[in-house]
């Protein structure tokens, strides 16, 4: 859409008021609406003004001033709002200088689409993320200097079992044994099925929706793979529609990695491929099919893959799914069908538009456009450079021998530890300038003072478990 289309689409829907959305530096989604009367073609190009202050790690207070530039190709009717209302998500712009804001994570992935080109390798590339969650019929959490605690609750949590529910009917996922049991075990057909309507709803394709591996009501809805920003924009629209169907029906979502002890926690896969002139570049005649190209842009991945992790892997609860010896795939190897290793193959079709890698370390909590952005230069890195990825793993990785995994490099073992990586490995992400120095710095700092730090300096409860009585 143009301008023109935007407010010749907004009278034809009739709509009262007008949502701008945009993103924080964390990675969620920050709005304010005006009346639909205060829409004029003149705001796509000034915009509209707001305090930067007040946005997580944007900017300090005596230079707060920020505009949101609603892009209209983003137009749609939001889907919850009571009286009908014009979305629209925004680019973030300095008012003095009319540039883009650096720290504008929407700006970063559009940097990166930018640089792909201008390095004549590819004009496209494509991102397919499979976010997992959880759907929570209650959650109660507290800390504070004498007490700390968390209560999750599930009418599907297999803990339930011996619960009064005048009846019990006993249809609970066992641990690790939720991945597609029909209903009635799987009690959450409907709520997916509504999930997956309002997205289409709103022009995002859907693919596929499942219950997941865990107890509990875990989740999974596979979005149709698109471009970088694109997707970035159906991420969001992804996390925000999932939470609101589940608040209609009273119940809760969460994109945390884990947030249930002994079961499988939430990734995200994130399918990717570069095209060029409308032809795929990663089909090719070497390992699993692919071409050098798309080998080298594996090697690429592997080797800043504990850099990445600060953007993949960006809380500190990712690192209790992160885990050597459990279901994450936390090894950094590749290989065709092999679901143990980091990067994998899909063997599912021959056709060359198919070809892809997945990669599997990534989880939902992290910032979309950011994560793709950045993997995307791992990549690019590796074509750059030609990086060889090593022989392939195809081996089950969790049966190798002591001896034989200390061959294999891993991810990052914590935040803390992903964040050093960030900073001693960045150089790759600042290339065409799509990621700057300052962005890199803030997020370091960022994530040290208000999430590392935080957990740091706070007991567990199993702390009290393990060492009350010493």
């Amino acid at each position: 859409m143009t301008p023109k289309d935007v407010l010749k689409f907004a009278k034809e829907k009739n709509c009262k008021m007008v949502d701008f959305k945009f993103l924080d530096f964390v990675g969620i989604w920050q709005h304010f609406s005006v009346p639909v009367s205060e829409l004029e073609e003149d705001i796509f190009e000034a915009g509209l003004g707001f305090d930067g202050s007040s946005i997580r790690g944007w900017q300090p207070i005596h230079a707060s001033d920020m505009l949101v530039i609603p892009d209209p190709t983003t137009a749609v009717i939001d889907p919850f709002s009571e009286n009908t209302t014009l979305s629209l998500i925004c680019n973030i712009v300095d008012p003095l200088t009319k540039e883009a804001y650096t720290r504008d994570p929407r700006n970063i992935a559009q940097k990166a689409e930018a640089y792909l080109k201008s390095t004549g390798i590819g004009d496209t590339a494509y991102f397919g993320p499979e976010p997992e969650f959880f759907i929570f019929d209650d959650i109660r959490f507290n800390q504070a200097s004498n007490h700390g605690f968390y209560f999750i609750d599930s009418n599907e949590g297999i803990w339930n079992t011996g619960r009064e529910e005048c009846p019990n009917l006993g249809y609970k996922p066992r641990h690790k044994e939720g991945y597609f049991p029909v209903p009635p075990t799987d009690s959450q057909e409907d709520i997916r099925t509504e999930m997956c309507l309002v997205m289409e709803q709103i022009g995002i394709r859907i693919e596929r929706q499942h219950h997941e591996v865990a107890t509990a009501g875990q989740a999974e809805i596979d979005m149709r793979f698109d471009s970088l920003v694109k997707m970035g924009d159906k991420l969001m629209w992804f996390k925000y529609i999932i939470k609101n169907v589940a608040k209609k029906w009273r119940k809760t979502v969460t994109f945390m990695p884990k947030p249930i002890f002994g079961d499988n926690g939430s990734g995200m896969h994130v399918h990717q491929s570069i095209w060029k002139g409308g032809k795929p570049l990663f089909s090719g005649n070497g390992y699993g099919g692919m071409s050098e190209l798309a080998l080298y842009y594996i090697g690429g991945i592997l080797k800043h893959a504990r850099a990445l992790n600060a953007f993949c892997n960006p809380s500190t609860n990712s690192y209790r799914r992160l885990v050597p010896g459990f279901e994450a795939p936390i090894n950094l190897a590749y290989s065709s069908r092999n679901r143990s290793a980091s990067i994998r193959i899909p063997m599912y079709s021959p056709s060359p538009k198919a070809k892809r890698i997945e990669v599997r370390f990534p989880d939902p909590s992290c910032n979309g456009y950011l994560a793709f952005a950045a993997m995307l230069m791992a990549g690019l890195d590796g074509i750059q450079n030609k990086i060889n990825p090593g022989e392939p793993l195809d081996k089950d990785i969790y049966g190798l021998s002591p001896e034989e995994l200390k061959k294999v490099p891993s991810a990052a073992g914590s935040l803390e530890e992903a964040l050093n990586a960030l900073k001693a490995d960045h150089a790759f992400l600042l290339k065409g300038d799509v990621f700057t120095k300052d962005v890199i710095d803030t997020w370091i700092e960022y994530k040290k003072e208000k999430e590392v730090d935080p957990v740091k300096l706070r007991p567990v409860p199993h702390e009290f478990f393990l060492y009350y009585d010493c």
